[in-house]
């Protein structure tokens, strides 16, 4: 079995923590609260007929804020960077959020999430799309599960091949 350690980040209120919780616990709590510092936990995986344990870490705040230490990107594989479809103050500055990240963390595979997706149409999908210049991977929604399982089954592939 392989391990390896994934960063959940993006700017705050994007839904990281909510991610986390439907993806380990299967769990979904309409409560916004704050993380403060890091949560980190363990779940195991099958891909392939292979097992893969991903070490998932979620990480208050911005992705270059300077509160955020630089220690908890260490030894990252796997980078989930969440955005608000809801919210387009959180994904004008995507370009320059990835081009940090893969500058602090060097072949880190990296997924691009627009997450929230029920509160959202398909047409205004179609039109975020348009409107922000990076490609993103998978749109999640972390109240219903929608593509949360496979958002993290994509990465335990990347690692295996």
């Amino acid at each position: 079995m392989i391990s390896k350690k994934i960063i959940l980040t993006g700017s705050f209120g994007v839904g990281k923590t909510s991610l986390f919780n439907q993806f380990i616990f299967n769990q979904f709590d309409d409560k916004y609260l704050t993380t403060i510092g890091v949560k980190v936990n363990k779940k195991n995986i099958e891909v392939d007929g292979e097992e893969v344990s991903l070490l998932v870490w979620d990480i208050a705040g911005e992705v270059s804020q300077d509160k955020v230490p630089h220690s908890y990107f260490l030894g990252a594989s796997g980078i989930i960077y969440v955005f608000d479809l809801t919210r387009p103050s959180t994904y004008k500055n995507i370009q320059g959020d990835i081009d940090y990240l893969k500058e602090m963390v060097k072949g880190a595979e990296i997924r691009v999430v627009g997450n929230k997706s029920d509160l959202v149409s398909e047409n205004q999908v179609t039109e975020i799309k348009e409107g922000i210049d990076y490609p993103w991977d998978i749109i999640t929604s972390a109240k219903t599960g929608e593509n949360v399982n496979e958002l993290f089954l994509s990465l335990g592939k990347a690692f295996l091949e």
